[in-house]
């Protein structure tokens, strides 16, 4: 039996599932690299990982303010902000003539 000119034998050929819009990592997975990047960023490269954080946060939030969350998303949003200011203060007082913060 021949396929064409209408007859298919498949009646879908591309499943919704993969076809998805909007490719990349779902909202949970960002929420949860968000969250690792903060944590990280707390001991090394605060500088770089907290940006990232508040990224990978905001994005898994649907970019909004409204609406409800997930619980990983505003922890990374949150941490990611605390670890940045923390480093921009870190490097504010290590370029002063004291040395330190204190």
């Amino acid at each position: 039996m021949m396929a064409g000119f209408g007859h298919t034998t498949r009646k879908h050929p591309r499943s919704r599932g993969r076809m998805r819009s909007g490719a990349g990592p779902d909202r949970a997975t960002l929420g949860i690299i968000g969250v690792i990047c903060a944590i990280a960023g707390f001991f090394v490269l605060g500088i770089v990982l907290g940006p990232v954080a508040i990224v990978c946060g905001w994005l898994a939030m649907g970019r909004s303010w409204t609406g409800t969350h997930s619980v990983p998303a505003l922890v990374a949003l949150v941490l990611g902000t605390i670890d940045t200011l923390l480093a921009i203060l870190w490097l504010a007082g290590a370029t002063t003539p004291a040395g330190g913060i204190f």
